[in-house]
């Protein structure tokens, strides 16, 4: 085959709905995922046996875009397995283990650069998510706190610290105390955030609510931040988290705090946007003050957005972003080129909405 007419670079939600949409219109393309399995995301940030909800926007359709993707409140084992037979009935094959390295531009096709090969398109589908772990922010060594739980019964026997106030950090906290709690271990979660309110989904919030009541021995802490990194004398690696402070005489303040050997901690406080992978893809992005007309605060960088049209096409003709790669927001221009800060909600049927529509753009581009 000389071109494909898309290639669609990930298979998360985004990506998956985007080929099953290419299939049914007839379009040829290829997907690439540089991890080793479909939706490996979800697989990454899911505790195991999780479950996996069909939550819906606020104000969307309760239709799901794409039946195939679809979950249906069950264990995240069992929703990947059901969307790799639905793939499979589709006769989609996903190319995994091929991370894009490069994207050149080639008058009006497009060369997928791989770790595997080399891809030319007539459009590209950006679908890879977000996949860069923010940082803790503290002095000193980081490196061996967890940012995912893989088998909660390493932390039997021993209390455990999860860092982070949104869904993944509520469904570990979760995961943790039933482990706890089933093995008859009376040792304490410690859930952490750094603000005064966590924010979880009300699916989240109702299987933690039923684990408390079950026993869990659950602790939070609220304004709780993570201060220093350091090792013991015993050669342990340790995260010290500030939960009070008092001001004394004489600028003199004192300190409380709780301090956990690193590997009992997991930190969920979510990954960093693909600004960078965009703006090495030489896509144009603008900082929020550009569409706010406000400057950012003293010693802070403006955050910066990937400007997308009403098609979710880039700033290069044939090249769409997509999914969680746009989430929480992304920087609207409309046909007069005004900018505007579009929300963008980081759900599997947000994603799959993405895809959809991005397809039948380039349908009807390739019909013209």
């Amino acid at each position: 085959m000389d071109a494909y007419d898309v290639a669609i670079v990930g298979a998360g939600p985004g990506g998956l709905a985007a080929a099953i949409k290419a299939k049914e219109l007839g379009l040829s393309f290829v997907v690439l995922e540089k991890g080793e399995s479909i939706l490996q995301g979800i697989i990454d940030t899911y505790p195991g046996g999780k479950k996996v909800y069909p939550t819906i926007p606020k104000g969307a359709s309760e239709i799901f875009p794409s039946p195939d993707l679809e979950p249906a409140n069950e264990p995240v084992e069992v929703y990947v397995d059901k969307v790799r037979n639905n793939l499979a009935a589709h006769d989609i094959d996903v190319r995994l283990g091929e991370d894009a390295h490069e994207l050149i531009q080639e008058e009006k096709r497009f060369q997928v650069v791989t770790s595997q090969g080399s891809y030319t398109c007539a459009s590209v589908i950006l679908a890879f998510g977000k996949s860069i772990p923010r940082d803790l922010g503290i002095y000193g060594e980081a490196t061996h706190v967890r940012r995912r739980l893989d088998d909660p019964d390493q932390f039997i026997g021993n209390a455990s610290l999860v860092i982070g106030g949104g869904n993944a950090a509520a469904d570990i906290v979760a995961a943790l105390s039933r482990a706890k709690r089933t093995a008859e271990d009376g040792s304490s979660v410690y859930w952490a955030h750094r603000r005064g309110q966590f924010r979880v989904d009300k699916e989240v919030a109702r299987d933690l609510g039923e684990e408390i009541l079950l026993g869990g021995n659950i602790r939070i802490l609220h304004e709780a931040v993570p201060r220093i990194g350091e090792m013991d004398a015993n050669g342990v690696n340790r995260l010290l988290i500030g939960i009070h402070d008092v001001e004394v005489a004489d600028g003199i303040r004192v300190h409380r705090g709780l301090s956990f050997p690193m590997q009992h901690v997991i930190a969920c406080i979510g990954m960093q946007g693909p600004a960078a992978v965009f703006e090495k893809l030489g896509l144009e992005l603008i900082t929020s003050d550009k569409i706010t007309g406000k400057k950012p605060k003293s010693g802070k960088q403006g955050a910066r957005f990937i400007m997308l049209d009403s098609q979710l096409q880039t700033s290069t003709e044939g090249i769409y972003a997509i999914g969680a790669a746009i989430s929480p927001a992304y920087a609207s221009v409309d046909d007069v080129g005004s900018l505007a800060r579009s929300k963008h909600s980081d759900l599997i049927y947000s994603a799959a909405s993405d895809g959809i529509k991005v397809v039948e753009a380039i349908a009807e581009r390739r019909n013209v």
